[in-house]
């Protein structure tokens, strides 16, 4: 006989069980647990700054991900100059906007779990701060959690012609870990706009992140593209 004070392993048992159908009944099916995808936006000065409008307004569509956005004053100013949008406007199209001046915001930590980061446009000022772990402003900061923790990082420099300092920058943020897509125009979709360009380049962009948001014209090979004209 027990003790008084003691259960039975039939009382245990049924106290287990009591417990477990408690937490299924407060907790979502494995089925229905959607793992958002977060992923970092940077913008810095450089012109080009469609192509992070442009990330924006694509991730915005699809709800499984989280965008955290970080702009420079440079890239504010850029968007009041290149096009019809204000920086408000922009941020609007984030989930989370940060200040490049909070070194203390969340995706400064590398224990915030996110899926990458993509800087686009990617200034050579910037490019050469993350190239040179030089953390100054959180969109450096949060790039260089990325090559730390072996976490995916584009950089979609803008700037032309370049000398051999930008080209060592290049290769060293490479090294480093980044991956450069400068914007190169995909002349064999025989584009009718420069909206199409653009489109092309974000969808390769998120190619790299496993996303195909439909943006791609993608190569059918010689002899297809022959037998279509």
């Amino acid at each position: 006989m027990p003790e008084e004070g003691e259960f039975t392993s039939c009382e245990i048992v049924l106290q287990l069980l009591a417990s477990s159908h408690r937490l299924m009944q407060h907790s979502k099916p494995y089925s229905e647990q959607v793992k958002l995808v977060q992923l970092i936006i940077g913008m810095s000065g450089a012109s080009g700054v469609i192509y992070g409008i442009r990330l924006l307004q694509v991730l915005q569509q699809d709800s499984s991900i989280e965008t955290h956005l970080v702009m420079s004053d440079s890239a504010k100013l850029n968007i009041a100059v290149e096009t019809e949008f204000s920086s408000k406007d922009v941020q609007a199209m984030a989930d989370h906007v940060h200040s490049n001046k909070d070194i203390g915001a969340t995706i400064a930590s590398g224990s915030f779990r996110s899926d990458g980061m993509i800087i686009a446009p990617c200034s050579i000022k910037t490019l050469s701060a993350v190239a040179n772990c030089y953390a100054d402003s959180l969109i450096v900061r949060a790039a260089d959690v990325m090559l730390k923790e072996r976490r995916r990082l584009v950089l979609v420099p803008r700037e032309t012609p370049l000398h051999t300092g930008h080209c060592e920058l290049l290769l060293r943020a490479s090294q480093n870990g980044a991956i450069l897509a400068p914007p190169m125009p995909a002349h064999y979709i025989k584009p009718q706009s420069v909206e199409e360009l653009v489109d092309h380049h974000v969808g390769r962009v998120l190619d790299l992140f496993d996303i195909d948001p439909g943006l791609v014209k993608r190569w059918q090979g010689t002899r297809e593209n022959a037998n279509n004209e």
